[in-house]
C-alpha cells in the first residue's frame, strides 16, 4: 500500500474512518422485507448482527435478557458494577448525576470495590435463567483470575476485551496470559479484542479465537487518542482485519473468524458501513445508551473512565430517545439514525439489492 512521507524521518499510510466512505447502490433493488439480517457465531445464531458493549451503562442483566430476546446478543460486564455490588441502583443514579472536576474521582471510588465472584455467577445464572445466549466480558488482566467463575457459571460465550489485545505480551513483573494456551483449555468460543491491524489480528486468529474485536481508542466515551495518541480510523481497520481473516481461512485450511467491528459506531448507517467494510457483525455502545431503559439513564461511559491511575475514557451525556426496542425496531421519530437501527441496516442492504449480511460484505463502497 502506498505510504506517504510525513517528513524526512517518518512515512505512514493514509487510512480512513466511517465518515470518510460511503456506499455505493448496484445495479438490483430490493424490498426490505425480504432482507435477512441473521448472524451465526459458532453454534449460536442471532437475528441481529449486533453485540451490546459491556458497559455498564448499557448492560444490566436485565438489558442483557431484552437484548437476547430482540435476537441481539448482550455482553454482561463482569468487572462492572453489578460484579461489585448486590443492587448498584443507586450508585448507577449516583454515576449519572456527577458533576465538575471530582466526577472522575468519585468514579474511581465507586469501582474500587473488589469484584465478587460469587456475583458473577449470580448475573450469569439470572440471564440463562432467562433462556437467552449468556456473554460475560472480562479484561486480559483479570481473565486468568476469574475465568473458572465464568466457565462454571455456565457462559454461552466468553469475550475478553480491552483497549488493545494481543497475543505477544510482554511482561518483566508476572508471567502474561497466554491466549492460544487459555483458548484451547475451555469448552466455550472465545472472542477477544481490540485490535486494529492485518497483523495483530492475526496473530489473534492463530490463538483459536472464533471471533477478533477490531477497534481501541475510537468509541464515544474514550479518550484513548486524546491521551495515549493511539487510534486507527475505522473502516480501514475493519478492512484490515478482514483481510486477516482471508489469509488465515488459506493458512489454516478454511477455518472462518469472525470479524466484528467495536468502536465509532454511533449511528445506523455506521452499522452498514462496518458490514460494508467486511464486519460480520458490530459491538455497539453509545447507540443502546439513549434506550430510555438503559442503566446508565441517558449518560455512557467505560472501564477506561474509571481506570484508576490513567482514566482513558469520560462520562458522555446522550439523553435519552426512545426504549430499547425502538431503538433498535423504530419506529423513528428522529432523523439522526439514532432510532430503528435495524430497520435502516435492513433499507441499506434492500436499497443496494444484498439479501444477507455475508453478501454485503461484497459492495462496493467509494472515498467520499
Amino acid at each position: 500500500m502506498t505510504e506517504i512521507e510525513i517528513g524526512r524521518a517518518k512515512r505512514g499510510r493514509r487510512a480512513y474512518a466511517f465518515d470518510d466512505i460511503a456506499i455505493v447502490p448496484s445495479r438490483r433493488t430490493r424490498d426490505p422485507e425480504e432482507v435477512s439480517t441473521a448472524w451465526q457465531i459458532d453454534a449460536y445464531r442471532f437475528d441481529l448482527p449486533i453485540l451490546a458493549a459491556p458497559m455498564d451503562s448499557v448492560m444490566s442483566p436485565e438489558t442483557a435478557i431484552a437484548f437476547g430476546g430482540h435476537g441481539g446478543l448482550g455482553v454482561l460486564n463482569l468487572e462492572g458494577l453489578w460484579t461489585r455490588y448486590d443492587d448498584p441502583t443507586d450508585l448507577l443514579t449516583e454515576v449519572a448525576g456527577l458533576t465538575g472536576p471530582d466526577a472522575v474521582r468519585r468514579m474511581q471510588e465507586i469501582y474500587a470495590q473488589p469484584i465478587r465472584a460469587e456475583l458473577i455467577t449470580e448475573r450469569i445464572r439470572q440471564v440463562r435463567d432467562a433462556g437467552v445466549t449468556v456473554a460475560g466480558s472480562l479484561s486480559p488482566q483479570r481473565t486468568k483470575e476469574f475465568a473458572k467463575t465464568v466457565v462454571d457459571a455456565g457462559v454461552d460465550m466468553f469475550v475478553i476485551r480491552g483497549t488493545t489485545v494481543s497475543a505477544e505480551h510482554v511482561s518483566s513483573n508476572a508471567e502474561p496470559l497466554n491466549l492460544k494456551e487459555f483458548i484451547y483449555e475451555l469448552d466455550v468460543p472465545v472472542v477477544v479484542g481490540g485490535c486494529a491491524t492485518h497483523q495483530a489480528a492475526l496473530h489473534l486468529m492463530r490463538t483459536g479465537a472464533a471471533g477478533v474485536l477490531v477497534g481501541f481508542g475510537g468509541g464515544a466515551a474514550h479518550t484513548t487518542r486524546t491521551v495515549l495518541g493511539v487510534a486507527v480510523p475505522m473502516a480501514s481497520a475493519v478492512a484490515d482485519v478482514a483481510a486477516a481473516r482471508r489469509d488465515y481461512m488459506d493458512e489454516s485450511g478454511g477455518r472462518y473468524v469472525h470479524v466484528i467491528a467495536d468502536g465509532s459506531i454511533g449511528r445506523s448507517g455506521d452499522i452498514a458501513k462496518a458490514i460494508a467494510c467486511g464486519a460480520d457483525a458490530v459491538m455497539i455502545g453509545s447507540p443502546l445508551a439513549r434506550a430510555t431503559d438503559a442503566p446508565g439513564r441517558g449518560f455512557h461511559w467505560g472501564d477506561e473512565a474509571h481506570h484508576p491511575e490513567l482514566p482513558r475514557g469520560q462520562r458522555v451525556e446522550f439523553g435519552t430517545v426512545g426504549t430499547l426496542e425502538e431503538i433498535l425496531f423504530g419506529p423513528s421519530v428522529v432523523a439522526d439514525g439514532t432510532m430503528n437501527i435495524v430497520g435502516a441496516l435492513k433499507r441499506a442492504m434492500a436499497t443496494t439489492g444484498y439479501t444477507d449480511v455475508k453478501e454485503f460484505q461484497r459492495i462496493e463502497v467509494v472515498v467520499s
